[in-house]
């Protein structure tokens, strides 16, 4: 990292970064009227256009990003987003929301064609592109489990959605946001849902199942076909929570599980951009039985034209503005087409692959793998003991990489829960191991060497809940 100082203050009166052309014409007073002006001028910064591009610059350069950085996001499959995607996207710019579907036929071809593709991938009878995000997914897809059990008269009885301990946080959230209640089931000595424990939740009042496979400590759940039985035989539904499907697409089809219900990570799986909010994209899909539920509007095909279907009388209603965030379907749409069905298998195995790798160099510093066999696309590690996982996260910043994902899966204590992707190579990989065995290391030659990381990042640790409650949006903080 640059030595060179990084300067909020560069404002000097005088300087300018371009003049704007002066044009003939009524003057500001006679268009906005003499009350409409300020009395004085707005106290703006005044600075070069070079001080101004290496601000922006230099701040730029102080990000992590995947672009520049290693990102093994457990859970998060924080993977890279190729270029000629955004390109693909960016010349649908200039289609407007409201645009007649009649002069929009190309990008609503390709819409259907994606409905199509991921319908194709996950096993499922229909697909809504309309959820903005994976947890918004989550949402609709309950929601139409919900409208499925009013229409068959049980919504009054099925009042429980079942999640394993180990779910993402999302799952319980959004089914109590629902209105159900949540029965949590344990996981057993092997890593999977306790089946003895998951069948005993089972009964009348059961609406919903929410699973993902693999789970979050990495591992494939081989008694899913008795567990989706199971959950069926008492009349209750099964959504796939879709954060893990970068593990098995192109190979395995959560619709060929027995899911009811999968929502997409569109920017996990599918190399669209996310984080920081969006834009995220979660694509739905259910079985025939629940398509008549799905938001409105879809995209169908009416002979040799493509329109808008709003006229689902059954259907949960609109879940998003216009029909959910295009650009980031047309990088997906790009990505699945580039790729192809054999391209899709080789991600999912290039990701497995680079996890088991990772997996063992972790063991070889030191690390200890919660619940450890071959896994999928991530693993859960802990730390050598009496070192807190928080820590070296800390640490890690200063050597030009991200943490992994960290305390998660709650079930493992001081977790660490790390996942490659496919687009890493091996000489990334076998970086990352080094570093993570060198901050062992120095941890244990320095005991003080952890607890003062990072030192070499423009803010140094801060208070976390602090900062998520009450964090500083000022540009004058100091570094500390």
């Amino acid at each position: 990292m640059s030595d060179f100082p990084l300067v909020f203050e560069r404002s000097a009166p005088g300087r300018r970064a371009a003049r704007p052309p002066v044009t003939e014409g009524p003057g500001m007073a006679e268009l906005l009227g003499e009350d409409a002006l300020r009395a004085d001028p707005p106290r703006l910064p005044e600075v070069s256009e070079l001080d101004l591009v290496r601000h922006y610059t230099q701040l730029a350069h102080r990000q992590f990003s995947i672009d520049g950085n290693f990102y093994p996001l457990g859970s998060c499959t924080m993977k890279y987003n190729p270029k000629l995607h955004e390109d693909a996207a960016d010349r649908f710019l200039d289609l407007h929301p409201y645009q007649d579907p009649d002069h929009a036929q190309g990008v609503l071809a390709l819409l259907h064609g994606l409905q199509g593709d991921l319908a194709t991938i996950t096993g499922m009878d229909a697909i809504s592109l309309q959820p903005a995000a994976g947890a918004h997914g989550e949402l609709t897809g309950i929601l139409m489990i919900r409208a499925y059990h009013e229409a068959n008269g049980e919504g009054e009885q099925r009042r429980v959605v079942i999640c394993p301990d180990g779910a993402h946080g999302t799952n319980p959230a959004t089914a109590s946001m629902a209105g159900y209640d949540v029965v949590e089931v344990p996981t057993g000595p092997d890593g999977e849902v306790d089946i003895d424990a998951f069948e005993a939740a089972l009964g009348p009042d059961t609406a919903a199942v929410m699973l993902t496979n693999p789970n979050t400590l990495g591992i494939f759940e081989r008694r899913i076909l008795r567990m989706a039985e199971a959950a069926h035989a008492v009349g209750a539904q099964l959504y796939y929570d879709g954060a893990n499907l970068n593990a098995v697409v192109g190979r395995a089809r959560p619709g060929d599980m027995g899911f009811d219900v999968v929502h997409l990570n569109l920017h996990k799986t599918f190399t669209t951009p996310h984080g920081g909010g969006g834009p995220g994209t979660g694509p739905v899909g259910v079985k025939a039985h629940l398509a008549p539920y799905l938001p409105v509007p879809l995209v169908k095909r009416e002979g040799d034209r493509f329109v808008l279907d709003a006229e689902r009388p059954r259907s949960i209603g609109r879940m998003r503005s216009f029909y959910g965030n295009v650009g980031n379907l047309v990088r997906a749409y790009a990505y699945i087409r580039t790729l192809g069905a054999e391209g899709l298998r080789r991600v999912s195995s290039m990701a497995v692959l680079n996890a088991n790798y990772l997996r063992m160099k972790m063991k070889e510093a030191g690390f200890t793998i919660a619940f450890d066999r071959i896994n999928m696309h991530e693993f859960v590690a802990q730390p050598p003991a009496g070192l807190r996982t928080l820590d070296i996260a800390k640490a890690l910043l200063d050597h030009g990489v991200h943490p992994m994902t960290v305390y998660f899966p709650l079930i493992v204590k001081e977790a660490m829960m790390v996942e490659p992707t496919e687009t890493e190579s091996l000489e990334t990989l076998d970086a990352y191991a080094a570093i993570l065995a060198e901050v062992l290391q120095r941890a244990q030659d320095d005991p003080e060497y952890l607890a003062g990381a990072p030192r070499h990042t423009p803010v140094r640790r801060l208070d976390e809940t602090t900062a998520a409650r009450k964090p500083v949006l000022r540009h004058g903080f100091a570094p500390g």
